[in-house]
């Protein structure tokens, strides 16, 4: 299956001070499980640089921007425009009609509240989506969402230009340089303690 040409995650909203960590989360997440971008209003500086440091750091390639124009971004947006809410359409009923949307290579626009959205927002979007109907975390949403959008696939992204690369390993903690995983031994990288 051709996938949407890009996958942007649009954080809508942020309250500085109260949302900080959520918003950063937002980004990581949408950077682990495959997204190309993610949007941030404009005053969520603190989770842009956060975001940007752990590509920089961990690979990409993923994009961070600021914008003060959500609503515009939104609205004129070129391609399908899902948005999150508990209450959406179901995840499992629409899934395959969202991958079919942008199957000939469309962007797809993945907008997830930060605070109350307008109701036009409901009425713009191509897909209101619900993981659960029930209160929880929009990042946990978020992360549900695009797996299910990839079917599993965005776990075996490759990462480029990285610094640092994490050994899987059933237990400890061991970050190395990039490029040196085919040294052995605890000698190759950081070892974490487990001991908590």
């Amino acid at each position: 299956m051709q996938e949407a040409r890009e996958v942007v995650v649009l954080r809508y909203g942020h309250r500085p001070g109260r949302d900080d960590r959520m918003t950063t989360h937002v980004g990581l997440t949408a950077r682990a499980l495959g997204a190309d971008r993610v949007v941030f209003p404009a005053n969520a500086g603190q989770s842009a640089e956060t975001v940007r440091d752990i590509t920089d750091r961990f690979g990409g390639p993923f994009a961070v921007e600021l914008r003060d124009d959500q609503k515009a971004i939104v609205r004129g947006f070129d391609g399908v425009v899902v948005h999150l809410t508990m209450y959406g359409e179901r995840v499992q009923d629409v899934e395959g009609e969202v991958r079919e949307a942008v199957r000939d290579g469309e962007d797809l626009l993945v907008v997830v509240g930060g605070e109350k959205v307008p109701w036009a927002l409901y009425e713009r979007a191509d897909f209101n989506v619900g993981v659960t109907n029930q209160p929880h975390s929009e990042v946990a949403g978020l992360a549900v969402f695009l797996d299910r959008l990839f079917e599993g696939e965005e776990l075996d992204r490759e990462w480029v230009d990285a610094d640092r690369e994490v050994v899987p390993e059933p237990t400890g903690k061991t970050v190395i340089d990039a490029g040196e995983s085919d040294r052995e031994g605890s000698d190759a990288g950081e070892r974490g303690d487990d001991s908590k």
